[in-house]
């Protein structure tokens, strides 16, 4: 057999006609359009939640409706929250854009304290409590009681974008929830840069309306820059009526 050094030469053009498509796909752009879930009947009371609870009629059209914007798409790809509300959102998506759904506990919305879980959002209490985690100012490990804190859902956020980096599809729809959704943003401009101090500004000016769309795009050639080659492309669409 001849050596490695006088096989090598003819071997090289045919390795690098390999690697060239294989790096091309690697480095090429990923975009996620990420939907919070539709109305449930308890965003519709003004019910605080927790894991449990269904869409109403409204949330299902609002699915609908997001289902037939993206269906003009080429989505491969959709990932939900294990939810309730997610699945049945991800569900009606997926009759629209006909794809396979995976499902994620990274997606799930923040573990709201159990003092205000099934409690109206106007009750005295809860607007204290939410008021104290949500709109006060406080370290990033501050803790009311058994909720993710900031710190916890930070380190959510961090898990969540490797997940969405090492997946293949070029476009990809994801459904999580409100806070979350605004976490993942957050964290995805700022890394950890990010502090309590900041995501209770940005969570404050930048609502997150049921079955809105954010679509983001990950750029693997740009991993060095700040945001680690995430860009935000828009945020909070709604899809119009058709």
């Amino acid at each position: 057999m001849p050596p490695l050094s006088e096989l090598f030469p003819i071997f090289a053009p045919l390795l690098l006609v390999l690697a060239v498509p294989i790096l091309l796909w690697f480095m090429r752009i990923r975009r996620f359009y990420i939907v919070r879930h539709g109305e449930t009947l308890l965003n519709a009371e003004h019910i605080r939640q927790g894991e449990a609870g269904a869409l109403s009629g409204k949330g299902r059209h609002q699915a609908e409706q997001v289902g037939r914007y993206l269906a003009h798409f080429p989505v491969s790809r959709i990932i939900s929250s294990t939810y309730p509300r997610a699945r049945e959102t991800a569900d009606i998506i997926r009759k629209q854009v006909k794809t396979p759904i995976l499902y994620s506990a990274l997606l799930a919305e923040r573990r709201n304290p159990s003092e205000i879980i099934g409690k109206h959002r106007d009750d005295p209490e809860v607007v204290r409590i939410v008021d104290q985690m949500d709109l006060a100012y406080h370290d990033d490990d501050y803790r009311f009681s058994d909720e993710e804190n900031f710190t916890d859902l930070k380190k959510r956020a961090r898990k969540c974008l490797n997940l969405l980096e090492r997946q293949g599809a070029r476009k990809t729809v994801v459904v999580t929830h409100h806070v979350f959704l605004k976490m993942l943003v957050a964290y995805l401009l700022y890394r950890e840069r990010l502090h309590a101090a900041d995501f209770v500004k940005l969570s404050f000016f930048n609502v997150s309306d049921n079955a809105g769309i954010t679509i983001v795009e990950f750029h693997p050639w740009k991993r060095f820059s700040r945001t680690r080659g995430w860009e935000v492309v828009s945020y909070n669409e709604q899809p119009e009526e058709s």
